[in-house]
């Protein structure tokens, strides 16, 4: 059976979001002032992604790390986005500012959810959706780790699905994304090709429904 993937736990537990990002600031600068141009800067990016999933160490004292996973990404804030799985199985996670659609193109069905406003506190907000982060996370330095500024944001509620978050910035750019949840697993994000303000038509994001798919209304 697939393991839930990260995008679904973002998009199915809080229900979508995002922010921006920026080129131009200096690598020398701090995490956080990156991080504030980068949310500023960007209206639309697209890039590729590689995402694993890691578990806490075990009595032996050593970590567990999935079978990677990789594809692409679109978006256009707030709440426009195209997330594709292609390996090691295809998913598609889309949203066009209203609704969220979950297509396993394996078992031919495709989840429909209203995609909401209460996506603020969601690791997804972070890419995909306003640029108010500071009023659903408390932002904060995290050093310097990989040749990488670390900016780590704590959910201010205390019922979302992840504890802490904490952004890798280079250039201005977010490279990479680490998400620990409750449960000791933490899903890591490595970003590359990254494209900011690219052309994307009004009806970019669109959900064409594939035919007969099964469809789930939730």
């Amino acid at each position: 059976m697939k393991s839930t993937t990260f995008a679904a736990k973002m998009m199915i537990g809080a229900a979508s979001v995002a922010c921006g990002l920026l080129f131009a600031a200096s690598a020398s600068a701090s995490a956080l002032e990156q991080f504030k141009s980068f949310a500023a800067g960007t209206k639309s990016a697209k890039g590729e992604f590689v995402q694993r999933q890691v578990k806490k160490a075990d009595a032996g004292g050593k970590a567990k790390v999935s079978t990677p996973a990789s594809g692409t990404f679109e978006f256009a804030r707030p709440g426009k986005f195209i997330w594709t799985y292609l390996k090691p199985y295809e998913q598609l996670l889309q949203a066009d500012g209203e609704q969220l659609y979950i297509y396993d193109k394996d078992l031919s069905q495709v989840t429909v959810k209203k995609l909401g406003d209460a996506l603020g506190s969601s690791p997804a907000a972070i890419l995909f959706g306003s640029n108010d982060l500071e009023k659903n996370f408390t932002l904060a330095e995290a050093g310097t780790r990989d040749g990488l500024e670390w900016l780590k944001a704590t959910p201010k509620a205390k019922d979302t699905t992840f504890d802490e978050i904490s952004i890798g910035l280079r250039n201005g750019v977010p490279e990479a994304m680490e998400l620990r949840d409750s449960f000791g697993q933490t899903s890591v994000l490595a970003f590359k090709n990254f494209q900011k303000n690219p052309t994307l038509s009004a009806n970019h994001f669109k959900f064409v429904m594939p035919k007969g798919a099964d469809v789930i209304n939730n």
